[in-house]
């Protein structure tokens, strides 16, 4: 006889929990003989802690607030820097490596060291950073701080070792990139210009080498001064003072005239045969005055890149420019071609741009092929080889912000077909007329990992789409986008609240249930609704369906028996019917009349739909007296089962979406029956709607102490998009308590009668506000965290004013939904308005006395509740379309500290229980009558055909506070574990990791736990993730197979891993930055150009820049900082030395090749060169006495 062992280091208790009375309904078809008990049960668990690391893999999407931009022209991989101190370094398709500046200053510039595989990156806390890219991880080699200057523009030219840096001071610096120290030669603003000039010349904006002389440095300050210098001579060859300020410099490849960008929207050409004045002075959207005079004045012009080509007229591109009286004129890019001028507009301001080039050498003929603009949020490539100047088709998801991101889910380990399907349904729907050419960033290598699955991301937005991502192997790509928009009429411009629906975001998505296997998906919009979309390959023209359900849990006044059966009741559900009341959503109605409508009006006509997800049924819940419907909190759907159910902090609503009706729409506390835990108590009603000062009586009892002390102040909801709805008087929660219908409960006014039914979708990928301290003990700096992830809060226009726009207006779309509740909410509050915050439909005992599992759905609440529903569901397929599905309440009550996040099921041998689905058939598929289709279910074992009684099952439940593992049917306890005592659990998982199973939960403190099963013995605990903002907190998500993500910023989504073989093996699914390369060869101008001065000069920095030349330079000016980037180098460099020698090898061995060539080549010219000297030799001896008519 097996006996039931206990790990040791875990917590494990075994004394029953369940509080319920006798079980109101049996969930089997006959009766139960026996139930199972918990036996002896020996489950042998595999993972230990040696199974799991926590590391960063890869980020996607478009940096956040970048700020410079770089390419390398013979490696063609290109680099941006952010605000925060990140550089994305991208080439080929999978080519995608993120950087981080420890210190988080901002980029101010980039510069390739091109074809050496380095980058020098310049901060804003005047530091230069030396990164080593030979390295699938780049790390920084050297660091070198300025301490009384402050950097403002650097230049490195092709092939030198020798970097100029001017600074705010107007002085210019030399770097030695080698050694990184700073040279002793430096060139002074003040013998830069004539010391006759009595003001400061302003900043270095510019630096470069003139392409004819590379001893003469260019210097541009930004007061209009042009300095050219004589490095050798250290004296100026000219300076050029101009009366507008001066933002760039571009030369001409000969090394003759440049041209200036200008603060008044100017461009100017200078030439070096004259340099007293602009030979052309420009204003290309500047209007032409008729008397002669000056062109008005416009725009900057930020930069301007001046190219040549060969059998063409230059290129002359510029940003910026643009006259004053077009106001709100989109960001253009302007390219001028000859006579022709083309202006590009852009959706978002211009932050830099760089003109990509066929050489890197400055003095050839340039031959421009594309233009690389990076914008505030967006990068794109023009390709200027055509003359419409189409862009390329980024292959990078750098659109994942296109609507703000408001919710995530991840998906590990898909059926294979899955990706393929969508791709092909979504790629009819792309974007026509980009470039025909291939992407010009395409440098680097990437292979194909060993460790490849498919793995799909699901991104929501406000503007409700649904994103499909493709992210196996460690890329990501865009699959397939739904928009549920579409479902809905557009709202009508109007007076009133529809006006504030249409400037809102009423079809942003909140949460997303996907089955993969089965192809549902579930969508939860703001509104309040729930959108079923089925998955077909053929387009179909259909009507949707919708169900308005009726979900509030109070009244304003006692209603007598008449009155109630007169009425449909408060928790009731209808068919959505074509004709509206008078308060329908697409008219203005007060208050008083705006009752049992929804928030969006479905279309109630037959609409076409293309292939891909169809919408098949929309459940809507409904206003009640001028009360909108509370935010859906939870959500679950079962294919198997064929049901639906929604939760929020009013009750449960369970749909079946095959029949097309409600089963049950209940209250909170209706579910209990007598089986409620808790005594709760009521308050008094209030007579009056208007908001007045002590409208609460709060009671304090010892349950509520208790309670209060038992669990963190969330009053309990999952991360994903969850929002609930109190109000705030004079610091008093006014929320209405949620007790069962019936007579005699009082009924508050939660919302004044100008606030919205909801409030502007603040995105996930934008919630940055301050929390506070991860060791703050207190329930106020824990409240304030929570107001932010959990909160309840409708609303109202003052807290709009002074929250949502209190923030950056540029951000205010994204910040503004903010899910804020009271920090004074009391414990009474809290107990009354219990929030269902978790659901799992599974294979489950209803009752303790059950002998065979049968289908059930699990309700978590915010109070620790644990509440089993039995169901009771038709097995043949006909009487399924039929026959009623039965959902009941058991009675079953479990108990655990903290609001329930999530649920599992294991077997007694501590294997993950599936859950039941159908296997996905196309529901417009042309039927075959020789073949008919049935439903084929997968894991679904109905009570009727089990003639053996059942083992038994493991539930592990976790909350914010604690995990449990129960014995069911016994409902014991059989392990407990304290998560944390300080914080709180965000999000919480069961997954499948080297072929087991492990609990694994995300803490507000920053924490990342892993816990065996069943014994909830720790594996893990990492400080990994510091909870900055709240963006972290609502989309974080972990997945099969050791993975997991996140939102680092409102544009970019950052992958984890936590598993041990995973983190191993990412060094060899990483793309390579560097590969080697032949520098190209520098062309040959021809002898007479070169005897006319065509060629350019070159010189010897070392000679004059050196230590033994120039000296050293102050220690005090600038501190060198080593870097960690050899040793990592070497670690990285560890992961793959098999490739590097095979490619050291191969190097060699061309190498030798070359060398035997040439020493071959050697040998037979000193041949001929003996046997020419022997012959010339004999012919002198046969002609020496020759006279010399003799020839």
């Amino acid at each position: 006889m097996k006996k039931f062992r206990k790990v040791l280091d875990g917590l494990t208790t075994s004394s029953p929990v369940n509080i319920g009375g006798a079980p109101l309904c049996s969930s089997t078809a006959g009766t139960p003989t026996a139930a199972p008990t918990p036996r002896e049960i020996e489950v042998v668990e595999t993972l230990v802690s040696e199974n799991f690391q926590i590391c960063k893999t890869v980020r996607h999407g478009f940096p956040h607030q970048p700020t410079a931009l770089a390419f390398d022209p013979v490696q063609k991989i290109l680099a941006i820097g952010s605000r925060t101190g990140g550089v994305r370094i991208l080439g080929r398709p999978g080519v995608d490596c993120y950087c981080q500046h420890d210190s988080g200053a901002a980029v101010l510039q980039l510069q390739f060291l091109i074809n050496e595989g380095a980058l020098v990156t310049a901060c804003a806390d005047d530091t230069l950073h030396l990164w080593n890219l030979r390295q699938k991880r780049p790390a920084i080699l050297h660091s070198l701080k300025f301490n009384r200057e402050c950097i403002t523009f650097c230049h490195l030219p092709f092939q030198s070792k020798w970097l100029y840096v001017g600074t705010e001071r107007g002085n210019t610096h030399i770097v030695n990139i080698e050694s990184f120290v700073l040279s002793g030669y430096v060139i002074m603003w003040n013998k830069a210009i004539e010391l006759s000039t009595k003001t400061h010349p302003g900043p270095v904006v510019h630096l470069s080498d003139s392409p004819r002389d590379e001893g003469k440095l260019l210097i541009g300050f930004e007061s209009g001064t042009v300095v050219q210098w004589d490095l050798r001579a250290k004296k100026a060859d000219f300076r050029i003072y101009y009366d507008e300020a001066i933002h760039s410099v571009s030369w001409h490849h000969e090394g003759k005239q440049f041209m200036c960008s200008h603060s008044d929207g100017s461009l100017t050409t200078w030439s070096l045969r004259n340099t007293a004045k602009p030979f052309q002075v420009t204003f290309p959207h500047g209007k032409t005055q008729r008397d002669g005079r000056k062109p008005e004045s416009c725009k900057p012009i930020l930069k301007v890149d001046y190219k040549t080509t060969r059998n063409s007229e230059p290129f002359i591109i510029f940003s910026g420019g643009l006259s004053y009286d077009k106001a709100n004129r989109r960001p253009t890019l302007t390219i001028m071609h000859g006579k022709s001028i083309t202006a590009l507009e852009m959706d978002h301001p211009i932050v830099e741009f760089l003109t990509l080039c066929e050489t890197p050498y400055a003095n050839e003929v340039q031959e421009p092929y594309a233009v690389a603009v990076l914008l505030e949020k967006d990068f794109i490539v023009v390709d200027l080889t055509q003359s419409n100047y189409p862009i390329f088709e980024n292959p990078y998801p750098m659109d994942i912000h296109e609507s703000p991101v408001t919710c995530t889910a991840y998906f590990a380990d898909c059926p294979p077909e899955i990706i393929p399907v969508l791709y092909s349904i979504g790629a009819k729907h792309k974007k026509q007329g980009y470039s025909h050419k291939e992407w010009p960033v395409s440098g680097g290598t990437w292979t194909l990992g060993a460790q490849t699955y498919p793995e799909i991301i699901i991104t929501g937005h406000a503007d409700g789409s649904i994103k499909f991502w493709d992210a196996s192997a460690i890329t990501l790509q865009m699959l397939y986008k739904l928009k549920t928009s579409k479902v809905f009429e557009k709202p009508k411009v109007g007076d009133g609240r529809v006006a504030e629906l249409v400037e809102e975001d009423p079809f942003a998505v909140q949460m997303v249930s996907w089955c993969p296997q089965s192809r549902l998906l579930c969508v939860v919009g703001i509104s309040a609704h729930v959108i079923l979309y089925r998955f077909s390959r053929h387009d179909a023209t259909t009507e949707i369906t919708a169900l308005e359900v009726r979900l509030q849990c109070d009244v304003e006044e006692p209603i007598s028996p008449s009155e109630t059966d007169a009425n449909t009741g408060l928790l009731d559900a209808s068919l959505h019917s074509p004709q509206h009341p008078p308060g329908s959503p697409g008219s203005a109605t007060p208050d008083s009349v705006r009752d049992s409508i929804p928030c969006l009006r479905v279309k109630n006509r037959p609409i076409r739909m293309p292939p891909g997800y169809q919408a098949d049924l929309v459940v809507q819940l409904l206003w009640v007296d001028g009360e909108p419907p509370q935010q859906i909190t939870s959500l679950d759907i079962n294919s198997a089962y064929s049901l639906l159910a929604l939760g929020n902090c009013n009750g449960l609503v369970v749909v079946d979406y095959l029949q097309k009706n409600v089963l049950l729409c209940m209250s909170t506390l209706e579910l209990y029956g007598s089986n409620d835990p808790y005594q709760r108590l009521t308050r008094s009603p209030r007579k009056s709607r208007q908001f007045a000062a002590g409208l609460t009586e709060l009671t304090d009892n010892q349950v509520s102490l208790e309670l209060d002390r038992s669990r963190s102040p969330t009053s309990g909801h999952r991360q994903k998009g969850d929002q609930m709805s109190t109000d705030h008087v004079n610091g008093h929660c006014t929320s209405p308590t949620s007790q069962p219908y019936g007579a005699g409960r009082p009924k508050l006014n939660r919302r004044g009668p100008s606030r919205p039914p909801f409030r502007k979708v603040q995105s996930a990928a934008c919630m940055e506000v301050s929390l506070p301290a991860p060791h703050t003990e207190g329930c106020a700096s824990r409240r304030a965290m929570l107001q932010q992830l959990h909160g309840y809060s409708v609303y109202s226009h003052d807290e709009q004013h002074s929250t949502a726009y209190s923030w950056n207006e540029r951000e205010s779309r994204e910040n503004s939904f903010s899910r804020s509740r009271s920090s004074s909410v009391s414990s009474i509050d809290r107990e009354t308005k219990e929030a269902v915050t978790v659901l799992r439909f599974m294979e489950s005992y209803a009752h303790k006395v059950d002998a065979v599992p049968s289908a059930c759905l699990w309700v978590g609440t915010s109070l620790g509740v644990v509440l089993v529903i039995a169901l009771s569901i038709p097995t043949d397929e006909e009487e399924r379309l039929e026959e009623p599905v039965t959902v009941m309440p058991s009675g079953t009550v479990l108990t655990i500290k903290g609001s329930v996040l999530t649920f599992g099921s294991l077997d007694c041998n501590g294997s993950l229980v599936s859950i039941p689905y159908e296997v996905w058939r196309d529901p417009h598929a042309p039927e075959d009558p020789d073949c008919p289709r049935r439903r084929k279910l997968v894991n679904f074992s109905p009570s009727t055909s089990q003639d053996t009684p059942g083992e038994g099952h493991l539930a592990v439940v976790c909350s914010e506070k604690q995990a449990k593992v129960f014995f069911m049917p016994a409902q014991t306890c059989l392990y407990v574990h304290h998560i944390t005592e300080t914080s709180f659990v965000l999000r919480a998982d069961v997954v499948s990791v080297y072929n087991s199973v492990c609990l694994a939960c995300f803490c507000a403190n920053g924490h990342v736990m892993m816990l065996s099963l069943p014994s909830l013995r720790p594996l893990l605990d990492v400080n990994f993730l510091p909870l900055t903002d709240m963006r972290i907190a609502r989309t974080f998500c972990f997945a099969e197979g050791g993975q997991a993500l996140y939102l680092s910023s409102p544009t970019e989504i950052q992958r984890i891993a936590y598993s041990q073989d995973m983190c191993d093996s990412l060094q060899e699914m990483l793309g390579e930055l560097f590969t080697p390369v032949e520098t190209p060869e520098a062309q040959n101008k021809g002898f007479l150009k070169g005897f006319f001065g065509g060629n350019a000069q070159t010189f010897d920095r070392e000679e004059l820049f050196g230590e033994a030349a120039a000296g050293k330079a102050s220690r005090s000016l600038a501190q060198h900082i080593p870097g960690q980037g050899g040793l990592e180098g070497m670690k990285a460099a560890a992961g793959g030395v098999v490739g590097d020698l095979a490619r050291a090898r191969m190097a060699a061995e061309e190498r030798g090749q070359r060398l035997g060539e040439l020493e071959e080549r050697t040998a037979l010219m000193m041949s001929s060169a003996e046997m020419f000297s022997k012959h010339a030799h004999e012919l002198m001896l046969k002609c020496k006495d020759k006279k010399w008519y003799q020839f």
